[in-house]
């Protein structure tokens, strides 16, 4: 007698399962946190500071925190040296945060660890992982479009 097939559902569940656990063994932010001694938020902030300075309200909006959390951030990268503060051009009522020289290599040292891929990730076979990037970038295409248009 065989065993009979895993319904798609199941099959479904079981590999949502298997990603999850996947990414989050390989969870970057302990790394982020190990090599810069910054939270993964703060990490993000200086990131999100590489496209241009920013006032308090939009590194809290950007960070998704309120401005008090986002000033209390501000605070400790500012007393670490990465970020400065220097009054807004049009209302001098508001500042501008902007990364320093230090605050910039930080910056990019942290989207290199976030980034770096895990060693069991790097070592499969090419074609397997040419074939989970199609993978991946199906999923992406599909969850992009409205349910109506998927059936």
């Amino acid at each position: 007698m065989s065993a009979r097939p895993d319904s798609p559902d199941a099959t479904a569940t079981r590999v949502w399962a298997a990603m999850q656990e996947f990414v989050t063994g390989h969870d970057r932010r302990r790394a982020v946190r190990s090599a810069l001694d910054l939270g993964p938020v703060k990490v993000d902030l200086l990131i999100g500071l590489t496209d241009g300075p920013m006032t308090l309200r939009e590194i809290a909006r950007g960070i998704g925190v309120d401005p008090p959390a986002a000033t209390v951030a501000v605070d400790l990268l500012e007393a670490r040296g990465l970020v400065r503060r220097a009054p807004h051009p049009d209302d001098n009522r508001r500042k501008l945060v902007h990364l320093t020289d230090a605050g910039r290599q930080t910056a990019a040292r942290g989207r290199q660890i976030l980034t770096e891929p895990p060693p069991s990730l790097t070592a499969l076979p090419p074609e397997q992982l040419e074939a989970l990037d199609q993978t991946l970038a199906s999923l992406a295409t599909d969850s992009i479009q409205s349910p109506a248009e998927q059936t």
